[in-house]
């Protein structure tokens, strides 16, 4: 029997075209990825994370994020969000009228440091500039969480540090905060632990979870999070983007698994899987490679 506990309707962020493209060898043009958001928005995708307004000398793929926002097609109801890491990137996305943008710390000292050459607080206060404006600019912001199961540097993160940085996020003024297992190390009963430790200081309805599938356990660390009254998932189409940290990871954790689970478990996402798989297809055919998704695989042998 299921438990009665899970959530009736679970939104899902998607992250793919920011957070799963910029890994990717494969330069994607600016009018395919405007065609991929496009295709996701008529799958019924209401949150999509579309780029990001970082120096294109770190992050070649982004370049083209001021591109795609001007030209995209947008749809009402659909939320296209940006990460903007600072107050230049911050102004480049209301420049081109991004809905949201989002912010990101780290649970890991060890992950801050080598990443951005500070600390976890000195990596927060940076970001005060970019809450400051966005209040003033009546944009909401997400807040990232990075290393909340695990750190390539330094292992297992203790859950209350992820509590700490959360409930940081939270009082500088982020609606939202998603947990990010970065290295993909979690299971469900650390997943389970470091929920329970965040929630006790931060709202479990203001909580995203945000799972890399390098250990094959993103769907089951996810069921573990809806147990415990989240509803907010991020994932990627086709599974988008690769783990830095472990050798041929697959990255994040494929949309169209996470809805292909919800739709079984009675979960409603308002997202149409058989669009959602043509999206899928759209990309991977522009990478030149396979979706990393198992239900979109599936599919494509049986059409075989």
């Amino acid at each position: 029997m299921l438990s009665t506990k899970l959530p009736q309707h679970v939104k899902i962020v998607e992250v793919g075209p920011r957070d799963g493209l910029q890994n990717e060898a494969t330069p994607i043009s600016a009018d395919d990825k405007i065609n991929l958001i496009e295709k996701l928005a008529d799958a019924g995708v209401n949150y999509i994370e579309s780029g990001s307004f970082v120096s294109p000398k770190w992050v070649p793929q982004m370049g083209t994020s001021t591109e795609v926002f001007e030209k995209v097609n947008r749809i009402e109801g659909v939320t296209y969000a940006a990460l903007t890491p600072n107050l230049r990137g911050f102004e480049a996305a209301v420049a081109v009228n991004a809905d949201e943008v989002a912010i990101f710390g780290a649970a890991s000292q060890s992950f801050s440091q080598k990443n951005i050459n500070c600390s976890i607080e000195e990596s927060l206060e940076r970001f005060a500039p970019i809450m400051e404006a966005a209040k003033k600019a009546n944009i909401k912001v997400r807040g990232y969480v990075s290393c909340v199961l695990g750190c390539p540097y330094e292992g297992d993160i203790e859950p209350e540090q992820v509590a700490l940085v959360a409930e940081k996020l939270l009082a500088m003024g982020c609606y939202e905060i998603s947990l990010g297992d970065t290295v993909g190390v979690g299971n469900p009963a650390s997943v389970t632990k470091m929920i329970q430790a965040v929630s006790a200081r931060v709202p479990v309805e203001k909580l995203a979870v945000h799972f890399h599938d390098t250990y094959g356990q993103a769907l089951t660390n996810i069921y573990a999070a809806l147990q415990l009254g989240v509803s907010v998932v991020d994932s990627a189409i086709a599974g988008l983007g690769g783990c830095p940290y472990a050798k041929g990871a697959s990255g994040n954790v494929a949309t169209e698994d996470v809805v292909y689970m919800l739709n079984g478990l009675g979960i409603t996402t308002g997202i149409d899987l058989t669009k959602l798989l043509q999206a899928g297809w759209f990309i991977s055919d522009k990478l030149g490679k396979a979706p990393i998704s198992k239900v979109s695989n599936t599919y494509l042998s049986q059409e075989e």
